[in-house]
C-alpha cells in the first residue's frame, strides 16, 4: 500500500511518490547495500544518539513556546480590535452626552430668563379657564421631557463609564499578552540556538549520520503505527471542504517552516492547517493545542483527508492527514513543509474541522 493513490493528492504525486515506502508494513530500515568501493556505515555512536534526543527535546520546548507565542498573538489581536470597538462607543457616547448636555443647559437658561419658572408653568397665573387647562398638559409634557432627558443623560453617563472601564481593562490583557510574547519568543530563540550550536558542532559526517538517524527513527515509528494493520481501517473519504484543504496544504509543500508564520511563504505547524482549512473556507483555532481542544475528537480509525491529528501529550504539533497513512505537515526549524508518516511521531488524537 503506498501514498498518493488518492485524486485529492495529485499535486503532492511527485513528492508522495518519493516516500511510498513509509507506507508499507515490516518495511526495513538498513541502509542500502555498500558498493565494494564504500566503506559500510558505521553503527551510530550513543553519543550521536543524545545529540539527537538533545535536539528533539529542544525544537519540542521551542514548538511549545512557539504555540504559546501563538495563543499570546491571536489575543493580542482581539484585545486590539475590542479596543478599537469601545473607541468608537466611546466617541460616539461622548457625542451623545454632548447634545445632551447642552439640551440641558437649553432647559436651565430658559428657567433662568423665566425667573426660574419654566414658559409653560407661566399659564397657572392666567386669569382664563381655557388657557389653564390647555397649559395643564403643556406643564405635564415638560415635567416628562425634562424627566426623560435627565435619565438618558444619566444613563449615557454610566455606559461611558462602563466603557471606559472595559477598555482599561482589555489594556491591562493586552499588555499581560504582550508580555507573554515576549517571554515565549525569547524561549523560542533560545531553545532554536541552542538545537543550532549543538549541530554546528558536530562534523559533517556525523551531521549527515544524524540525518540518518532522524529518518530512521521516523519511519520505525511509521512501520511500528502500519503493523497494527490500522490501514485497514480506514476508510474515511474526504469531505468537499477536506478536499480543499488537502489541496492547499499540498501546494504548500517545499515552503521553509518559520515559527509564528501563517503563510504565504512560510509556515509553522498549526499556521500550515489553520491556513489549509481557511482556504477550504471553515477557518479554524490558530495553534495546535486550540485546534485540540475545541475541535470535534473523532477515533484514528475514523478518520478521513482532511482531518487534523495532534501530536504529543501537550498537542504541541498537528499535521493535516491526506490518506494511505500519510500527513502533509511543517515539522521543525531548518525543515520545509513536507509529507510524512502519519505514525512517524506520537499520536494524541484526531480532530476534524468540519464536524
Amino acid at each position: 500500500m503506498g501514498w498518493g493513490k488518492r485524486s485529492i493528492l495529485s499535486a503532492a504525486v511527485t513528492v508522495v511518490c518519493a516516500v511510498t515506502v513509509l507506507a508499507a508494513p515490516g518495511t526495513a530500515f538498513a541502509d542500502p547495500a555498500p558498493t565494494p568501493s564504500t566503506s559500510p556505515t558505521p553503527p551510530p555512536s550513543k553519543d550521536l544518539e543524545k545529540v539527537r534526543e538533545k535536539l528533539d527535546q529542544l525544537y519540542h520546548a521551542a514548538a511549545v513556546a512557539t504555540d504559546a507565542y501563538n495563543a499570546a498573538e491571536e489575543k493580542t489581536k482581539q484585545q486590539s480590535a475590542q479596543i478599537v470597538a469601545l473607541a468608537r462607543k466611546i466617541d460616539q457616547g461622548q457625542q451623545r452626552l454632548a447634545r445632551l448636555q447642552d439640551q440641558a443647559g437649553a432647559a436651565a437658561r430658559a428657567q433662568y430668563r423665566t425667573g426660574g419658572i419654566p414658559p409653560t408653568a407661566q399659564f397657572l397665573l392666567s386669569d382664563d379657564p381655557g388657557q389653564v387647562l390647555d397649559g395643564a398638559g403643556l406643564l405635564l409634557q415638560g415635567q416628562r421631557a425634562t424627566k426623560s432627558l435627565m435619565s438618558e443623560l444619566t444613563s449615557t453617563q454610566q455606559q461611558l463609564q462602563a466603557y471606559a472601564d472595559d477598555a482599561a481593562a482589555q489594556w491591562q490583557k493586552l499588555d499581560a499578552e504582550s508580555t507573554a510574547k515576549a517571554t515565549a519568543k525569547k524561549k523560542i530563540q533560545q531553545q532554536i540556538a541552542a538545537a543550532e550550536k549543538l549541530e554546528s558542532e558536530l562534523e559533517k559526517k556525523d551531521r549527515e549520520r544524524l540525518a540518518r538517524l532522524e529518518d530512521q527513527a521516523a519511519l520505525k515509528a511509521q512501520t511500528n503505527w502500519l503493523d497494527t494493520g490500522i490501514l485497514k481501517k480506514i476508510h474515511g473519504t474526504a469531505s468537499a471542504e477536506g478536499e480543499k484543504a488537502v489541496a492547499f496544504a499540498a501546494a504548500q509543500l517545499g515552503k521553509p517552516y518559520v515559527w509564528g508564520a501563517e503563510g504565504p511563504k512560510s509556515y509553522d505547524c498549526s499556521g500550515l492547517t489553520s491556513q489549509a482549512w481557511a482556504a477550504a473556507g471553515h477557518p479554524i483555532p490558530r495553534t495546535s493545542q486550540e485546534q485540540w481542544q475545541q475541535l470535534k475528537h473523532v477515533d484514528i480509525q475514523d478518520m478521513r483527508p482532511g482531518d487534523l491529528i495532534i501530536y504529543f501529550d501537550d498537542a504541541s504539533h498537528v499535521a493535516i492527514y491526506v490518506g494511505d497513512g500519510a500527513i502533509i505537515q511543517a515539522p521543525r526549524p531548518g525543515r520545509t513543509v513536507t509529507v510524512a508518516g502519519a505514525g512517524s511521531m506520537p499520536i494524541l488524537g484526531v480532530v476534524r474541522p468540519d464536524a
